[in-house]
């Protein structure tokens, strides 16, 4: 199974981590803030945390990073976001996904080493207005190659029925981390008994070719 490592815990890099530790992936966090990491800890956002300054690279060697397949640099600083991207790619980590403010920040990301850049304001432009258009499916963030968090709109044959009776994680090989109820109550990790209604919007995580293959329901 793939080691993910995410390097900060701020508002992105909790939402990452958050996603990635309830699709049951292996995961660890880093961040500098003791405070910080104790409360992510406490309200079991995820279950493996560290504190130390992830631009250290001997904070980045201790903790094994060398060992992790992919990693995400999700720090707005610049110049410390651009050293952990350097030691990154000298301890020999193939994916480095990380955050930028702007292209310049992203284009310095890219030559010391970071694979792919995220730009989380640009993205969620792009977001409000594919909400606007009102697909059937919008793609949110590709964590790798085969890794995807999606929203779609609840199939009919899921309307009327709990989470528990569609027993979605082991027929379509998916997880519901949230609903966006028609009266456009949001309910994150939502329980078992959770009924599905129509007009809902269901917050997936799955691989490509499940959520392809799901998609065929709609």
């Amino acid at each position: 199974m793939k080691q993910y490592l995410v390097i900060g815990l701020g508002r992105f890099g909790t939402s990452v981590a958050k996603t990635l530790y309830e699709a049951e992936k292996n995961v660890l966090a880093i961040d500098v803030d003791e405070d910080n990491v104790q409360d992510k800890i406490d309200r079991n956002i995820i279950k493996n945390a560290i504190i130390g300054d992830p631009s250290d690279e001997k904070v980045l060697k201790d903790i094994g990073a060398e060992n992790f397949d992919v990693a995400f640099i999700c720090i707005a600083d610049i110049e410390a976001s651009v050293m952990i991207a350097l030691n990154l790619k000298e301890l020999g980590i193939k994916t480095i996904i990380a955050k930028a403010i702007n292209k310049k920040h992203g284009k310095i990301l890219t030559k010391v080493g970071a694979t792919e850049i995220v730009y989380p304001e640009e993205h969620m432009g792009k977001r409000i207005a594919e909400l606007i258009i009102d697909t059937d499916i919008k793609e949110h963030l590709n964590f790798s190659d085969d890794f995807v968090l999606v929203e779609v709109k609840a199939p009919s044959t899921f309307w009327n029925n709990s989470l528990i009776n569609l027993d979605v994680r082991n027929k379509y090989n998916i997880n519901i981390v949230g609903i966006k109820k028609a009266n456009k109550e949001f309910l994150p990790n939502p329980t078992a008994n959770i009924i599905i209604e129509e007009g809902d919007i269901l917050m997936i995580i799955t691989d490509k070719k499940s959520v392809e293959a799901f998609n065929k329901l709609i």
